[in-house]
């Protein structure tokens, strides 16, 4: 960018000269100079031509007003994600009616436009979303007439300016998503007009809230979440009558919440305060208008109790108070509010009981209330609500019996009242068809398991462990697909029905002595046909012959065995296995068949990976992993187990694993195209689109499951191409997943410093912070997403210059506008289209600024509209949008 673009006095000169220009030039000849200084990639602006036959207010983005009865004049001129870039001319000043400028979500990389100043009829300018940097000058107080300004989702920096409190006119005021610096100036008395506010996404603010904030007496929304602000909530804010929405989450501030602000606030429709270190009582009059809908305090340092007054907010839908520390009576009002729909309440030390009026809760949804104090028994009221899909209260007091109908609503999908004192039998549960998860563990349930748990289609996991089941299994429970199945530490007798024992953890059947099947501890041999004794004794006299020529064999072989391996069984000590499948190996089974000849490549960053046979002939995936940290055996079974839980087609699963002092072996499935990083990395790498579209796919899903749909919640931390294994079928396996769990966060982060050749996959703040998001992942994924477009390395994607496929592609795009140079040569022209809509995903993914990234879900969204076998709907970027 020419420095002269940036000089003031320039600045003014130039747009004295284009408005002197375009003073003699009809309106389609202006908005033909301000496209020629344009870059349009997509040919957005198409129509905009003389040669058309079409009207200029009927080109792409032109709105016109009557401004005399003959006459149409531009007075609106939108062109928001029209992937536009290039400079923005002063020429559009030129439309001496223009009051309305959107150029959000394009590409224009310059500093903030202030000759856009000299549009004297300029009301709304929406610059949003773009790459625009440097600071807001105090020429900004020269938009004399602006209503609207937003410039949120730059790269804006620098302090505000006290130049922006001239803006008396203004009622939008939009600064979020950049990268403010400093204190908040007090320039909010003069803006007694604005109706929305939103500094939020400001980390590098280092500022109280304002005072005068509170002399806004129209303003309705109030975003401050996710900056630096610190201290106390200023009591100020009283003033503010007119404010339905306030968001000051994800900040530093201390203090209470004053105790005057919820009479004050009668408007408010969203109050959000997480995040914080607030403490003490919640204020009594938080809900006296009675408008709130959505209250949101999680995460935080609360203390005290929430009054009973919020239960008198008639139309309140959302209450979240979840990882706290307050106490006291839950607010019995709330279980029966005509509107609420979802309650949170989580990890804190709330008391009481759940009413029997919970039944007038009609449009309930969700109920999460785990880990407190709530006693009492489960009411009948509770199975009446046939909105309630899930109902979560696992670790408290709750004691009685179950209901009969506690199952009873037919959306129903997740139940979990584990670790509390639930005593008698389990009812028959036939009208939640939907329902996928039933938690009972660790209660004191008695009699037998309901056979009409088998007729639930859709149910994955049941958890019936640590109670008083007695009985056998029922044999309808193999119509189930189980994904976690565990009756362990019941009285449960009989036979185990084979295919619940195939497939799944053996431990989780430990605990019941009378059980008898294939792989536990009694196989139900005393089914098995007698034998006449003289049959028996020839059988053992045969026996005892074989054991004595066998013998002599184990004896010869042990001096040989214990010359080559004891010397390798010292160095790792004892040994301990854990297997969540049904899998015949020992530990000297896996150290016999790791050798260099069952390597897999050349090695990852924490260990390399064997391909082992099994006796069996099953082959399996051994990672050995170097440089863990000190995890005790309960943790280090604990966080394994975690993710051997996980069950979906694009994660490979955890078999199990072995582990001495000095070693962890993790035992995965074998996958048998292996890795996409060596694919990609074969020079006669050519799988057609179709193929790469549907990895691509898969590869979002798993992440996506991961990062949402999985509890807990999951970050890969080590996404690479290396780390995604291929079936038979190309069906992509994320693995390597979470091993930050495994090792340790210390040893995590000290064997991903170490790594240099493949750093690029690391989104560019893992240099700064040491908070771990989910955009890290989506970054990663970005990378991935760029080698299978290209079919290029990541670490080299341009040898001969050193560049990673980041850099080689931004590089490309931005300075010689080559997008489809950047693409794989080896793909048919005919899928360009698709594969230049991954490209703008990886793009996005790739995003230099995390908030700009897509979360995993909208990816696989984006990527499912690209697949034109199943869709062929036209991506929309403008999904990529985070509000």
């Amino acid at each position: 960018m020419a420095t002269s673009c940036k000089h003031p006095l320039l600045l003014s000169l130039i747009s004295t000269f284009f408005l002197l220009t375009s003073a003699l030039l009809s309106e389609p000849d202006i908005l033909l100079t301000f496209k020629a200084s344009i870059k349009d990639p997509q040919n957005s602006l198409s129509t905009w031509s003389n040669t058309s036959g079409t009207h200029h207010c009927q080109w792409a983005g032109i709105n016109c007003t009557a401004t005399t009865t003959t006459t149409l004049s531009v007075t609106s001129l939108n062109l928001q994600s029209f992937n536009l870039s290039g400079d923005i001319s002063p020429a559009i000043c030129g439309l001496p009616y223009l009051s309305e400028l959107n150029l959000a979500g394009n590409f224009f990389n310059q500093p903030i436009p202030l000759h856009l100043s000299q549009c004297t009829s300029l009301e709304t300018l929406n610059l949003s979303n773009n790459l625009i940097w440097g600071t807001i000058l105090n020429q900004i107080s020269q938009f004399g007439n602006l209503k609207v300004l937003d410039l949120s989702k730059n790269r804006v920096e620098g302090n505000i300016p006290q130049a922006i409190g001239a803006l008396h006119s203004l009622q939008f005021l939009n600064l979020g998503s950049n990268l403010l610096t400093g204190s908040v100036p007090s320039i909010f008395a003069n803006l007694t007009e604005l109706v929305v506010l939103d500094l939020s996404q400001n980390t590098y603010l280092v500022s109280e809230i304002p005072t005068d904030i509170g002399k806004l007496v129209k303003l309705e929304k109030l975003f401050l979440q996710s900056s630096g602000f610190h201290g106390v909530i200023p009591n100020s804010l009283v003033g503010l009558q007119s404010l339905s929405v306030l968001d000051f989450s994800q900040n530093n501030l201390t203090g209470r919440v004053p105790q005057i602000l919820g009479f004050s606030l009668k408007n408010l429709v969203s109050f959000d305060v997480s995040e914080n270190r607030l403490s003490g009582f919640f204020p009594n009059g938080i809900c006296n208008g009675k408008y709130l809908i959505n209250l949101s305090l999680h995460t935080n340092v609360f203390n005290g109790t929430i009054p009973n007054s919020i239960s008198e907010c008639s139309r309140l839908e959302v209450f979240e108070v979840q990882n706290n520390l307050f106490s006291g009576d839950f607010p019995v009002g709330l279980w029966s509010l005509p509107k609420i729909k979802l309650l949170r309440a989580e990890n804190n030390r709330f008391s009481g009981e759940i009413p029997d009026s919970v039944s007038m809760a009609g449009q309930l949804e969700q109920v999460q209330i785990d880990n407190n104090s709530f006693t009492g028994k489960i009411p009948h009221g509770l199975g009446l609500v046939k909105s309630l899909y899930r109902f979560s209260a696992s670790l408290n007091g709750l004691y009685g019996e179950l209901p009969t109908n506690f199952c009873d609503s037919p959306v129903m999908s997740i139940v979990n009242l584990s670790h509390n004192a639930l005593l008698g039998q389990i009812p028959e549960v036939k009208n939640c068809r939907k329902l996928v998860s039933l938690s009972l563990a660790d209660n004191n349930l008695s009699g037998s398991i309901p056979e009409s748990l088998g007729e639930l289609p859709v149910l994955t996991y049941l958890d019936l462990s640590d109670n008083k089941l007695t009985g056998p299994l029922p044999q309808a429970l193999q119509n189930l697909k189980l994904a976690l199945f565990n009756v362990s530490f019941n009285q449960l007798s009989g036979r185990v029905p084979y295919s619940l024992i195939a497939g799944l953890p053996a431990s989780f059947l430990q605990g019941n002595p009378d059980l008898c099947g294939p792989g536990l501890l009694d196989s139900c041999s005393d089914d098995q046909p007698r034998h006449h004794s003289s049959d028996l004794t020839t059988l053992t006299s045969a026996l005892i012959s074989l054991a004595f020529a066998v013998g002599a064999l184990i004896i010869a072989g042990g001096f040989i065995f214990y010359h080559r391996y004891y010397k390798q069984r010292a160095q790792v000590g004892l040994w301990r296995s854990v297997f969540f499948y049904p899998l015949r190996v020992t530990e000297h089974d896996l150290m016999m068949g790791m050798d260099e000849k069952s390597a897999a490549g050349c090695g990852g960053v924490f260990g390399r990976v064997y391909i082992v046979s099994l006796p069996s002939g099953e082959l399996v995936a051994v990672k050995k992993l170097v440089n863990f940290g000190i995890q005790s055996s309960k943790t280090l079974k604990a966080e394994i187990k975690t993710l051997a839980k996980i069950r979906h087609k694009n994660i490979v699963k955890v078999l199990g694993f072995c582990y001495s002092d000095d070693s962890i072996f993790l035992i995965y499935e074998f996958q048998q195209k292996g890795s996409l990083g060596d694919l990609i990395c074969r020079p006669d790498f050519n799988l057609q689109w179709s193929v790469r579209l549907r990895i691509a796919i898969g590869i979002a899903q798993g992440l996506a499951y991961l990062h949402k749909d999985y509890v807990p919640h999951l970050l890969h931390r080590n996404l690479k191409s290396n780390n995604i294994l291929l079936d038979a079928e190309f069906e992509p396996k994320l693995t390597d997943f979470a091993l930050d769990r495994i090792v340790g966060e210390a040893a995590f982060q000290s064997t991903l410093a170490s790594e240099s050749t493949l750093s690029c996959y690391n989104a560019p703040e893992c240099k700064y912070t040491k908070k771990v998001t989910e955009q890290m992942d989506v970054y990663s994924y970005g990378v991935v997403l760029l080698e299978l477009v290209t079919g290029r390395p990541a670490e080299q994607a341009e040898p001969s210059e050193s560049l990673d496929i980041v850099k080689w592609v931004r590089r490309k795009v931005n300075i010689t506008n080559g997008a489809v140079q950047v693409l794989d040569p080896k793909i048919k022209n005919s899928s360009q289209q698709e594969i230049l809509g991954a490209l703008e995903i990886a793009l996005c993914c790739t995003s230099v600024m995390p908030e700009k990234r897509p979360s995993m879900s909208e990816v696989v969204r984006s990527l499912q509209s690209l697949d034109s076998r199943t869709h062929g709907a036209v991506i929309d970027f403008s999904s990529f949008e985070e509000h």
